[in-house]
């Protein structure tokens, strides 16, 4: 009991120190113009490039979770592709100026930010987080899951050193060095904190909606893909949901869940389905691997996250072939006592058949509605009228004929590239974007008179 009770004030011991040093930071950080913040975001984001591959193997080793190559992809990602998006943008000072109106819009920067970071995806989203909230003029703080410290911590000390050396005060980037649930608690309602930035479980989400200050996080995502009657390519389509499922084992809450066909490509888009690697389960093998995956209780085993499609067969006592990428599950209802309906973080796709599109859009809605709604739906087809009918769900992102992993990250569509992707009210959530460094700042209005004050008067007709 000693023990426990000193870890945990050592533990807040480290929260407040580190939200008052991020705070001073901040402080002397104020006025930066955001040519010498991008000075720092870009020695940052090349520092980070350089050190993807070992906090890839950190990630792998510490959670047990996901694949050590495509970690690598998912930090490059942020501290290329992101990065440069972040990089051709403003975000403090002057954003525009309307000459018409006499209106200029100017960012400032929030404050200190407490970065939450999900044991899924530990890297990257703390690179990403990082390099949003200093391309902001903001200082961060990251908590770490529990059971991702070591690489969480690592990958914020790369940040944070790279971006001292560029000039940026100490204490700019930090992270917890040993988190706990109250010690994320007590960060997240310190009053250096400014704004939270949370992407983790239900119950993160709620802790970070609780804690009293502003908020964006991200709900859980069930993903469905509707395969159209005018799909272009049954077989591309296959591929691009097998690859986007798969990769990182199924990690990415963005990608996709469930597979709702039309009736007239079925025939040919499963068999595209099966060549590229997707296993057929019987309906005992379904239960097996549904009780591998959900505890008594009917939530995710954390074992069973993150695990490759073999490897959860041999869980569930089963043999698959050389080459399986995914299990996949053809079912006939969607529910909460149907696990293998729900969100799984792994290599795991439900199919369903659907006799046309307004039944495809039907079981898209039902897919959504069992905690995945605000998040994203993939959409396979090339007839205007078919991909019109599903402009009405209720998703943050609708990607067309496009993984759903890769679209709504942003970086095969023109979506807002981000490692953090807001689900809306729908969710519980305020921010239904893919969040960038825009979201982080306030935006001031400049405003000079344009019409007497004193026709406020004056009868307006309609």
């Amino acid at each position: 009991m000693t023990a426990t009770l000193d870890a945990d004030l050592a533990g807040l011991a480290d929260v407040r120190a580190k939200a008052r040093a991020a705070r001073q930071a901040f402080d002397r950080l104020e006025g930066t113009d955001q040519e010498t913040l991008d000075r720092y975001v870009r020695a940052m984001a090349l520092a980070g490039t350089k050190a993807a591959e070992e906090l890839a193997r950190l990630a792998v080793d510490e959670t047990g979770y996901g694949v050590y190559e495509h970690k690598i992809h998912k930090n490059r990602y942020n501290t290329g592709f992101v990065a440069r998006w972040m990089l051709e943008r403003r975000a403090v000072g002057v954003l525009w100026v309307d000459e018409q109106s006499r209106v200029t819009a100017v960012g400032a920067p929030m404050g200190v930010i407490a970065g939450i970071i999900p044991v899924t995806n530990p890297t990257s989203t703390t690179l990403f987080k990082s390099l949003a909230a200093v391309k902001s003029g903001n200082a961060i703080v990251h908590a770490p899951h529990p059971r991702a410290a070591r690489c969480t911590r690592r990958a914020a000390e790369i940040m944070a050193e790279a971006a001292v050396s560029a000039g940026a005060p100490e204490g700019l980037v930090s992270c917890l060095d040993a988190p706990t649930l109250p010690a994320t608690q007590e960060l997240m309602s310190r009053d250096e904190i400014a704004v939270v930035l949370a992407t983790g479980g239900p119950g993160v989400v709620r802790a970070a909606y609780s804690s009293g200050k502003p908020t964006i996080a991200v709900g859980a995502g069930n993903v469905p893909a509707y395969v159209g009657a005018s799909v272009p390519d049954p077989g591309e389509a296959a591929e691009m949901i097998i690859t986007s499922k798969s990769f990182d084992n199924g990690t990415a809450c963005v990608a996709e869940q469930s597979v709702v066909v039309a009736e007239s490509v079925a025939p040919a888009f499963l068999r595209e389905f099966e060549a590229r690697g997707a296993y057929w389960l019987s309906a005992q093998q379904q239960e097996a691997l549904a009780r591998v995956l959900f505890d008594e209780r009917g939530g995710l085993r954390p074992a069973a996250v993150g695990q490759s499609a073999p490897r959860l067969a041999e869980l569930s006592g089963l043999t698959v072939p050389s080459g399986t990428r995914v299990l996949a599950a053809e079912l006939a209802a969607v529910g909460p006592d149907v696990l293998l309906s729900r969100e799984i973080l792994g290599p795991v796709l439900s199919v369903y058949r659907a006799r046309d599109a307004a039944a495809g859009r039907e079981r898209c809605r039902e897919i959504l509605a069992l905690g995945g709604e605000g998040h994203t739906c993939a959409v396979h087809a090339r007839d205007p009228g078919e991909i019109a009918l599903f402009g009405t769900l209720r998703a943050g992102r609708i990607v067309i004929n496009t993984p759903a992993l890769f679209g709504g990250m942003g970086y095969s569509t023109e979506v807002d590239p981000s490692f953090q992707l807001g689900t809306g009210t729908w969710s519980g959530s305020i921010c239904s974007d893919n969040v960038t460094p825009l979201h982080l700042i306030n935006i001031k209005r400049i405003a000079h008179e344009v019409r007497p004050w004193r026709t406020v008067y004056d009868p307006v007709e309609l």
